[in-house]
């Protein structure tokens, strides 16, 4: 019983490290200057749950240290929009009631960005950025989809050529943002 309480601390600990990484990476300003994401609650959320994704594809199926480190990273998010929701004046009793939407919401992007992934086509990502990471933005640049799917497809790639051990003990390494330039 105590192995499995330090197993959890360890992987609370672990999460919590890439979860620091994948905030650091969504705050990048160029995601927001040069790809049109809403500098708003919302874009933020988003750009942190398509970094979660790309971090928890590359951890899933892959052994329970690296699931549980998943699943804890879910959980850490999870516990991040609690706090957040509580700070900006959410009260207590509704709380909860926004954490199930977020949850649920957060499970539909996982499925919708692997779905995405697994169409050779841009048209599936496409849609599913448009519905997202775009969801409150009138018309979006097609060289914003366009740069925005050639950026997750290539963090997959350099996510699966990151060592799993490394991963698995909270060290992550993200490539920059897209370089489009300013919108104009």
């Amino acid at each position: 019983m105590l192995n499995r309480l330090f197993q959890r601390n360890r992987h609370e600990a672990q999460a919590l490290d890439l979860y620091e990484a994948i905030v650091a990476q969504a705050r990048r300003p160029e995601f927001y200057s040069d790809l049109d994401v809403p500098d708003t609650i919302d874009g933020r959320f988003e750009m942190i749950a398509m970094h979660a994704f790309l971090v928890m594809h590359r951890l899933k199926t892959r052994g329970t240290e690296a699931e549980a480190v998943s699943q804890q990273l879910f959980d850490t998010l999870i516990a991040d929009m609690d706090r957040s929701l509580r700070e900006i004046g959410i009260g207590d009793l509704s709380v909860p009631k926004h954490i199930k939407k977020m949850a649920k919401g957060l499970y539909g992007r996982i499925v919708s960005y692997e779905k995405g992934l697994n169409d050779p086509s841009d048209a599936v990502m496409h849609a599913a950025l448009d519905r997202n990471l775009y969801g409150t933005v009138m018309e979006v640049p097609e060289r914003c989809f366009e740069a925005v799917t050639a950026y997750m497809r290539r963090e997959v790639e350099s996510l699966a050529a990151q060592p799993l051990d490394r991963l698995v003990a909270g060290h992550v390494q993200f490539g920059p943002p897209p370089a489009i330039g300013p919108l104009p």
